[in-house]
Order: C-alpha cells, then structure tokens, then sequence
C-alpha cells in the first residue's frame, strides 16, 4: 500500500525516453529479473499540471551492500546475465547509445573549460581527450545491448534474501562490460578477482567477450570528467553549491587531472 514517487528535474528528459526505460524495467520483470518497476495507470510516466513527469514505484526495502560476501558476487553475475539476456532483445529507439554525444561526451570539455583550474587545463583537457579518442577506436556497435548503465552497489540492493535492481534513469545501448565495472572495489588485483567471480556467474547464463575487459579503464575515465560535467552543468542550482563545496577548488581538479592522466597513460 506504500508508494514511492519519482518526480523528473524539468528539461532532462522527453516522454519518449521516459517511457522505453519504464518499458524496459516492465520487460526485465516479465523475464523473472528482481527490480523495482513502476506502477502503470494507463501509462508509466504522468504529468502534474505546471507539466512535470512522475512515476509511482512500490515501495521496496533493501540495503546497499558495503562489501560482497564470498558467492554473492558470482549470483550477482547471473543476474546481470539474465538482464542482458532481455536487454538484447531489441535495441533504444529513444534513449542514448554509447558513442554518440551523451556518451563520448566531447563537449563536456567545452562545459569545464570554465572550472578547471587555468594551469591545469592543458593537462586535463589532453587526457580527457586520449580517454574519449581511446573508446571511439574501441567500441563496437554492433554487439551493443540494452544495458542497466549505472550499475553501481547503490543501485543494487539487498532484501535479505536476494538482490535487486533499481534506478535505470541511466539505461541506454552500450557494452555489457559497463554493467560489471562500478561494482569492483578497485582498479588492482582485487578488482579483477572480483570481476572473474561476477563473470564466472555470468558465463553460465550467457557469453562474454572477454576483449571487452580492455575498456574498463577508459570508461572509468569517462565517468570521471562526464560526473564533474555534470555538476557544471548544473553549478548555478544552489542545492549543487552545497552538496559539491570543494569543486571550484584547486585541489579537487588536481585530484582529478592525476586520476585521468595516469588512466590516459595506461590506454
């Protein structure tokens, strides 16, 4: 009898792209994938009278998990397999492709040119530059597939019996290695244990192209620069000022220029 409502920030996204992530969520349940999808009164998505789009979820508990027992990653891989499985069903009419603008996002450096400190901007924008020229030689549409996108220990809970999705604003035509990567711990040698458990779950449900793994550090990079554009884009929100106090400093892009140069220099 508890409801949850998920109102939409004005501008970002259209009806179209609303309703094929809805669709997509309705599929996944169809096909027996433990997420969260929104109630349907006639249509997915509603509009409030000053014409703003919401959704109305059941409410579902769950926990994030802070770290992955032994075995519950490898039953984690066998759900993201069976995601896939309905995700490559068809492809996103509506919603981005990665490859496209949203998602080699070269004109993010023209948003951040403004925040990132004057001296740092050279290096930044250069390895920025390598991460984004490294996947558009990389990726391959043509194994594409509809994707979670944001699949992170955020956006995987658990319900002390199993595990479930949630939150596919993000959901667009991708590879499929974008769904393992954000929920290893590291870069290192624990990450690519924790990435063979996921696969190995994964391996028995659906195959894998194991050439994809080469991608991860470059899309790490990418999520990197395309999140502080994405604060940029919306620094004149007061809310953002807040919740972000330290990234017109020097040090945050400091940070930030070192993570990617060292990624760029990797590729």
């Amino acid at each position: 009898t508890n409801i949850i409502a998920k109102f939409y920030r004005p501008l970002r996204w259209d009806i179209a792209t609303l309703n094929e992530e809805h669709s997509f969520v309705d599929e996944l349940v169809k096909g027996g994938v433990p997420c969260v999808g929104a109630h349907k009164l006639k249509t997915f998505v509603h509009t409030t009278t000053d014409n703003i789009f919401y959704s109305l979820y059941p409410k579902k508990i769950g926990r994030m998990p802070q770290e992955f027992l032994p075995g519950e990653l490898k039953h984690v891989g066998k759900w993201i397999a069976q995601l896939h499985n309905v995700g490559a069903q068809k492809k996103f009419q509506h919603r981005a492709t990665m490859g496209n603008n949203n998602y080699i996002p070269y004109n993010s450096l023209n948003i951040l040119e403004e925040f990132v400190q004057q001296e740092l901007w050279t290096r930044y924008s250069e390895a920025a530059e390598n991460i984004m020229d490294f996947l558009d030689d990389s990726l391959d549409p043509r194994s594409f597939l509809r994707i979670h996108g944001d699949c992170h220990k955020g956006n995987l809970l658990n319900d002390g019996e199993t595990f479930f999705f949630v939150d596919f604003d993000d959901s667009f035509n991708g590879p499929a290695v974008q769904d393992f990567w954000m929920l290893l711990s590291s870069a290192g040698e624990e990450g690519r244990a924790e990435l063979d458990e996921l696969l190995d779950g994964y391996s028995e449900l659906r195959d894998f192209n194991d050439n994809e793994i080469e991608l991860i550090p470059a899309l790490r990079g990418l999520r990197t620069f395309s999140y502080s554009a994405w604060i940029a884009n919306r620094w004149s929100d007061p809310v953002f000022r807040k919740i972000f106090p330290d990234f017109r400093t020097y040090n945050y892009w400091a940070d930030e220029v070192e993570r990617l140069e060292a990624i760029a220099w990797s590729l």
